[in-house]
């Protein structure tokens, strides 16, 4: 009688910083030019997500999570510089003011955008 051995690998998903040095090496090793383009968005159930690459030996599939610095406070910091003029809105100009601009001419309150 012939058994069948369980030919599935196991599946493993863990930092790449938990990893052993060798498998580190490795997983660098299959990315040389970087985990950007290999990288993919994990979603939990929960809400939260984490990046990951995966990663496969002859006895296990790994996801390796990688640690990913997300700038989102970069936008808020640019817009503030933009934002803190005191600009007129169309509202308060006055008619003279628009007449003025329309032939060529300039004021004070023109601004460049």
């Amino acid at each position: 009688m012939v058994t069948k051995q369980n030919t599935r690998k196991k599946h493993i998903v863990t930092s790449f910083h938990n990893l052993a040095p060798e498998l580190q090496e490795a997983v660098k090793a299959q990315y040389p030019l970087g985990f950007t383009d290999a990288m993919m968005r994990v979603d939990k159930p929960n809400g939260d997500f984490f990046y990951a690459v995966p990663y496969d030996t002859d006895e296990v599939a790994y996801l390796v999570k990688i640690d990913v610095k997300i700038d989102d406070g970069g936008q808020d910091d640019d817009d503030k510089d933009y934002y803190d003029d005191d600009l007129k809105g169309a509202d308060e100009l006055s008619g003279s003011e628009d007449d003025t601009v329309a032939e060529g001419g300039s004021t004070d309150d023109d601004v460049d955008i």
